[in-house]
């Protein structure tokens, strides 16, 4: 996730002090993805070195107050028009758990893609009840039509999740038979070949 061009964006709105762009930034995403304000001050800092944000001074109130530069809004720009490309994939936990699991004795794989699978379900189950319950306001704020598709995208992830897991159980016994019966066809073959030797004593 770019914080960088998230804080950008929303100085276009006007200038603003780190805990109003933390605040702002968590209502217009329903605080799916919390900030922490250290972060946020953090980049902030380096958007100034960069050329990108100002400080625009105390408000009065003892909060330094940033604006966009004119180098920011061509960065901003330059974002939104730019697609999102993956080129290294984020860390995805749960597959690094099913990886290292299938490398080490004593795990029992089922069990671990079944407690996944419950919270998966569970967790689709509350964004699919909010997806609901936004819908049924017939919200026209910008903010709340924004957090009805922040919704979306978790129902969507969600779904995939889940099945990506049948598909990891589904090919695990595939696997497993199939390990199964490499190992039984050594021993088959071997006890043939003794029954042969005998009869053609």
């Amino acid at each position: 996730m770019s914080i960088r061009h998230s804080l950008l964006a929303l100085l276009q709105d006007q200038p603003m002090y780190g805990y109003q762009l933390r605040s702002e930034f968590e209502e217009r995403t329903g605080s799916t993805w919390p900030l922490n304000i250290g972060q946020v001050y953090t980049t902030l800092d380096r958007l100034e070195r960069d050329g990108l944000a100002a400080n625009d001074g105390d408000d009065g109130e003892g909060h330094v107050m940033y604006r966009i530069t004119e180098a920011g809004q061509a960065e901003v720009s330059k974002w939104f028009s730019a697609p999102v490309i993956a080129s290294n994939p984020p860390r995805n936990e749960l597959a690094i758990k099913l990886s290292l699991a299938l490398t080490l004795d004593g795990l029992d794989i089922e069990a671990i893609l079944q407690a996944q699978r419950t919270a998966s379900m569970l967790n689709l189950q509350s964004y699919t009840r909010q997806r609901r319950a936004a819908a049924k306001a017939e919200a026209e704020q910008d903010h709340d039509v924004a957090w009805i598709l922040v919704l979306d995208s978790l129902i969507f992830t969600a779904e995939a999740e889940i099945r990506w897991l049948d598909h990891c159980e589904g090919w695990l016994k595939k696997h497993q038979s199939s390990t199964a019966r490499r190992k039984a066809a050594p021993t088959t073959a071997g006890s043939q070949d003794k029954n042969s030797q005998e009869v053609s004593r």
